[in-house]
């Protein structure tokens, strides 16, 4: 009997990563692959690369010369790409980067078990020319949902590869009534029709009781200094039941939360006849049972709508958590930006949101020394974020994108002006971030347990933070019996050391029962 394949992903970058990762997972499992943890117990390292930014570029190129290190004293043969930079730069990467024995871009997701067995047996699959994605679909996002487009869309499965890998037959007569039934009655002429239940095509690669579930691929927004619609293409929605139908699936596989992921989740349901889906899908995904916490993540200012925030505050499992793009506050920048808003309308949707929600979670992130920006611009962000309240802030220091707008303004700041500014606006994110958690001591709190070892005790999350980008919850529990990952547990928060919580349990029993 010949010796089984075994591959690693290394995933670097956002959760929409994450996913795409675990539908490569997939597609390989079922082509009988083994999946392995570890690089060096590999026969093929496959490294899910991030382009967004300077420094996301030089972990994944870091990434690949780990991996190919191990070439030298593990079982590993080859080192292959795939992933944002991999599709952004193709042929030019692996020029760059002889280390890498293969560069795949979106396309070749599909035929990945063929592509790396090409590569394992020392053959070599030719790297793609980058193409703008955002030309591969309509124009109109009515038009997307129609068969026979032909873009792949990492994270979202193939309805004819998943059942032909999973050996599921086509679906035959009606899904059951409601969301699970697929889209709206009045999708335009020419969508295909909804697909059936079936096991999505994916293989989770953790044990962690949160994953992330992809509602929407690309973007239609055109950021001035943003490249991802240029390689991750125009925005297009996934079904609702194709959406329902893994949530069942993670729940099965003992997930207590999910978060959903896209470019822009504001715009769901935009290509599917209905802007408000999201208002309909979050109610129908809080009823799958097993599930504990839905979280929505990647929202527009611009396209919140009140429906929206009534869904996200009052909708019982549905944590009131608002990951809102802001960029910047001061108007000038904004409109530099291609984007719209100003501190005073953002202070008050966030009033809108609390006067529904006290204790919701908001997030953003901010560019900082963006061409153009002046003195009193950084003053009118700083009054932003110390009237905002947010639970936590990222700040990053603008650089230029090849391929964006911003590359060719004038008016750029030096090097050292933008450096001075984000450590200025850093540190008051920093001090902000910590005033905020100290507030929410004394509330009450609804956490998952993620994590119990004898080194940092009972660790998890409470509803305004969420996986990776904000803070922690530490219980202080003397008896750590019961308090597994995955269960929920109600407690009281009782400090705060910097952004963390401290709290107390209530109860030992899962939070609801």
């Amino acid at each position: 009997m010949p010796e089984r394949r075994t591959v690693a992903l290394v995933t670097l970058g956002c959760a929409r990563n994450e996913v795409d990762s675990e539908e490569l997972a997939g597609r390989l499992a079922a082509d009988g692959w083994d999946l392995v943890q570890d690089a060096a117990e590999a026969d093929v390292a496959v490294v899910n690369t991030c382009g967004f930014v300077e420094a996301a570029k030089k972990d994944s190129v870091d990434a690949l010369l780990e991996a190919n290190d191990l070439k030298d004293h593990g079982r590993t043969q080859a080192v292959v790409a795939v992933g944002c930079m991999a599709e952004r730069y193709g042929r030019e990467l692996a020029d760059a980067l002889p280390e890498a024995d293969g560069v795949l871009g979106f396309d070749d997701y599909a035929n990945i078990s063929d592509r790396l067995q090409t590569i394992l047996a020392g053959g070599v699959h030719a790297s793609h020319t980058p193409r703008d994605r955002r030309k591969l679909l309509p124009i109109s996002p009515a038009e997307r949902q129609a068969e026979g487009h032909g873009v792949a869309l990492p994270g979202h499965g193939d309805a004819a590869t998943e059942t032909a890998a999973f050996g599921i037959p086509e679906p035959e007569g009606p899904e059951s009534e409601g969301l699970a039934a697929g889209a709206p009655a009045d999708l335009p002429a020419g969508v295909a029709p909804a697909s059936g239940p079936r096991p999505p095509l994916r293989v989770r690669l953790g044990r962690s009781p949160v994953a992330s579930v992809k509602l929407a691929s690309g973007c239609d927004r055109r950021c001035s200094f943003c490249a991802i619609p240029t390689f991750r293409g125009s925005f297009i929605s996934r079904r609702p039941s194709d959406v329902l139908n893994e949530t069942r699936w993670l729940a099965e596989q003992g997930v207590k939360e999910i978060m959903l992921v896209s470019e822009n989740n504001t715009s769901y349901g935009k290509d599917l006849g209905d802007i408000r889906l999201l208002e309909s899908l979050l109610p129908e995904l809080a009823a799958v049972d097993g599930l504990e916490r839905i979280r929505v993540s990647y929202l527009q200012p611009a396209e919140m709508r009140p429906g929206l925030i009534d869904v996200l505050t009052g909708t019982d499992k549905v944590a009131p958590y608002f990951d809102l793009s802001f960029q910047h506050s001061a108007p000038d920048v904004l409109r530099a930006m291609r984007r719209f808003g100003d501190t005073d309308r953002f202070l008050g949707l966030l009033e809108t949101i609390r006067t529904k929600a006290p204790h919701a979670g908001v997030r953003s992130n901010f560019i900082v020394g963006f061409p153009g920006e002046t003195e009193t611009d950084l003053a009118e962000l700083e009054r932003f974020l110390t009237e905002a309240r947010l639970d936590a802030i990222g700040v990053f220091g603008y650089s230029d994108e090849e391929g964006t707008e911003a590359v060719t303004y004038q008016d750029k700041h030096p090097e050292d002006v933008v450096a001075e500014r984000l450590a200025r606006v850093s540190l008051l994110a920093e001090e902000l971030t910590a005033q905020r958690a100290e507030e929410r001591v004394g509330e009450s709190l609804r956490v998952l347990v993620e994590s119990v070892d004898t080194e940092d005790g009972v660790l998890g999350r409470a509803a305004h933070q969420a996986p990776e980008t904000d803070g922690l919850v530490r219980l202080t529990a003397s008896d750590s019996h019961g308090l597994a990952p995955g269960r929920m547990v109600e407690a009281k928060a009782v400090a705060s050391e910097g952004v963390d919580l401290v709290a107390e349990p209530l109860a030992h029993e899962e939070a609801g029962t």
